[in-house]
């Protein structure tokens, strides 16, 4: 038995790479040609590991849009590994987003979820990006607040509050559901938000593709047709 009770809430707002859109997957299929054109190799994990390093120290300093980020990733990756990234490998891993994958499961439930609330997507995107992910995802959101909206990134609170002022809905009856607890539930439940943590990377040791954090989300599912289950039932 569910933990919540889905009947107190009307909107839920999702992070979406982690957690609908299969970032580490798309992250390291982008880098692995840039690796096989520099003859470096580096095993998965602790590629993720530094990719999320370099990613939050970026996301925490003056704003840049989120392909501007992922370029800076892949040079602070470069420095670390011994190698240069050209232009062109730092402009083509900026704009990798638009080939990242969908889970398996995302559409599906989202469109189940879709049919007893209102959806959200409180993301660290750029708008052209976001968009093109969420063709991916084959579903019309009733919010969408990314990065280049609020001038930040996750998990500044303000993104959050940000999100509270375009939603039409109480801020005790939104549902905020993700993958990163250093992004997501580290702010959202410091600002009374209930959460759900899709923890997919169940089974596997460290952080991946975020930093390590603490949080006590509110209920914990192994992906989203498992929390779709639970809410619509």
């Amino acid at each position: 038995m569910s933990p919540i009770d889905f009947r107190s809430f009307d909107a839920l707002t999702f992070d979406c790479y982690g957690t609908l859109i299969d970032w580490e997957t798309g992250i390291l299929n982008a880098l692995k040609p840039v690796l096989r054109a520099h003859e470096t190799t580096v095993e998965a994990e602790p590629l993720l590991e530094a990719f999320a390093r370099h990613e939050a120290a970026l996301e925490a300093g003056p704003y840049l849009r989120y392909a501007d980020v992922l370029a800076g990733c892949l040079r602070g990756l470069g420095d670390e590994l011994g190698f240069e990234p050209t232009p062109t490998e730092r402009t083509t891993f900026g704009r990798s987003v638009t080939e990242w994958p969908a889970f398996a499961d995302s559409p599906a439930a989202l469109a189940r979820l879709k049919q007893r609330f209102k959806l959200g997507v409180i993301t660290n995107c750029d708008d052209d990006l976001f968009a093109a992910s969420n063709q991916r995802l084959q579903i019309d959101f009733d919010w969408v607040v990314t990065a280049e909206q609020a001038g930040g990134y996750k998990p500044r609170p303000e993104n959050f509050v940000f999100a509270f002022e375009r939603i039409d809905v109480p801020r005790e009856r939104i549902l905020h559901v993700a993958q990163s607890l250093f992004h997501d539930h580290v702010p959202a439940t410091a600002l009374g938000m209930t959460t759900v943590w899709i923890d997919r990377r169940q089974g596997r040791a460290g952080g991946g593709a975020t930093p390590p954090a603490d949080a006590q989300p509110d209920l914990t599912t192994p992906d989203l047709k498992t929390f779709a289950d639970l809410a619509t039932a």
